[in-house]
């Protein structure tokens, strides 16, 4: 059993488990990890500090307690318990304030909020990268901010929609398919937002070991089958000039990133 870690914060507790995450994923051993959102009372904060004292009681070990919890109040209560604290969001507001020269005004849910801002900019993507997956429509192209293109199951899917949720890109994506390879070109409604296109294409392998685990022993998963539609469409891609990305040993963040960083698209952070 690994080291007890928590993760707790008086709004989602998303702001705490990404800076944890980033720093656990330093070392390499293994963390029990549990996270507890909306921690917005003092009676649940006191449920909270028992947890945590129950959990060192019952290991031996001080619990690990990544927050960022703007109540005060609050804070002082998990200060309060036997966890091992690491301040995340409170570590920097104090020498923000003193280099900006203004106080910080501290407010519950104001970074993962429907008050953000952004948040309609968000849910307007998210929706436009489901309305337009896979080829599914091919009319509303011209609202796009970038468009996948590849072979089926390379990762347009995953990296469309974390484009939409993590950035508010609106990401459509086009599949070629086994039917298109004997002639193999852009339709003619790509071809019009052709300087929106991203190619994503895989290692042949890795391509045949996913579709396997859709339809095992099918021609569609077949090995020969996925060399040569990987080959084809790699060969339209340079052919056609359209940057791409091997995704066989990315995670989605990293594409989506990468995507980002090739195309010059603008991060909406939320």
């Amino acid at each position: 059993m690994g080291r007890k870690v928590f993760y707790i914060s008086d709004g989602t507790a998303i702001t705490a488990e990404v800076f944890g995450h980033a720093v656990l994923s330093q070392f390499p051993i293994e963390f029990e990890q549990t996270t507890i959102p909306f921690v917005e009372t003092t009676a649940k904060a006191e449920d909270v500090k028992k947890q945590l004292n129950d959990c060192f009681i019952t290991t031996g070990e001080r619990p690990l307690v990544f927050h960022s919890i703007v109540n005060p109040e609050i804070r002082s209560i998990i200060y309060s318990s036997e966890g091992l604290d690491y301040d995340f969001l409170n570590t920097f507001v104090a020498p923000l304030e003193q280099q900006l020269g203004i106080k910080s005004d501290p407010k519950t849910h104001r970074t993962h909020s429907i008050d953000n801002a952004s948040y309609n900019d968000r849910i307007d993507a998210i929706h436009f990268a489901m309305d337009n997956d896979d080829g599914i429509s091919m009319k509303n192209l011209d609202q796009a901010d970038v468009i996948l293109v590849g072979v089926s199951r390379c990762g347009k899917t995953p990296s469309s929609l974390y484009l939409s949720m993590q950035f508010g890109v609106k990401a459509a994506n086009y599949p070629f398919i086994a039917e298109d390879m004997d002639e193999l070109k852009l339709p003619t409604e790509l071809m019009k937002h052709k300087h929106k296109l991203f190619g994503l294409t895989i290692d042949p392998m890795r391509l045949h070991e996913i579709r396997n685990q859709r339809l095992a022993g099918s021609t569609y998963a077949s090995l020969r089958q996925c060399r040569m539609e990987v080959k084809e469409v790699e060969m339209l891609f340079k052919k056609q000039r359209i940057p791409f990305l091997n995704t066989t040993f990315h995670s989605v963040e990293e594409i989506a990133t990468k995507i980002l960083s090739e195309t010059k698209l603008e991060r909406k952070m939320f």
